[in-house]
């Protein structure tokens, strides 16, 4: 590997270090399902977006239920402790499409017609309301 190459992943790894997330690959099921169910819950704090999708009727909020106690995870290994009630929240989630298996289904007259069984990637970040709430608002010298 060169040394620009190098220093580049280096600082990407630097970069994520302050991020906390989880990503869920190969979800078989199709991007716009899931992203009704994502759209749930951006924006809002952990508590409240797990039992959105506890009671939601969605097949997918299972999975991205999985995944938000996955990424609260995350953020409690790298901080060393308990996520307190309405600390975190959902700061950014994504839906990007995934490998698609191609099918054939036999149809009248010897035709056959397509199937595109779609899957998803989900990549879901977290952070701290406060850190938010200081990166929005300008401070005194800015102004």
């Amino acid at each position: 590997m060169g040394a620009r190459k190098k220093n580049v992943a280096r600082a990407r790894k630097e970069a994520l270090k302050g991020q906390y997330f989880a990503i869920l690959r190969n979800v078989p099921s199709s991007p716009r399902k899931m992203r009704y169910v994502v759209d749930l819950i951006r924006g809002m704090e952990v508590g409240r977006a797990l039992s959105t999708l506890r009671f939601s009727k969605k097949a997918a909020s299972a999975d991205v239920e999985k995944l938000l106690r996955s990424a609260i995870a995350n953020w409690e290994q790298k901080n060393g402790r308990k996520a307190e009630d309405g600390e975190l929240v959902v700061e950014k989630v994504f839906v990007d499409a995934g490998a698609t298996l191609k099918r054939m289904r036999p149809a009248p007259q010897g035709r056959g017609y397509r199937i595109r069984k779609r899957s998803n990637h989900v990549t879901l970040y977290v952070g701290s309301k406060n850190n938010i709430v200081s990166e929005t608002q300008p401070t005194e010298t800015e102004e």
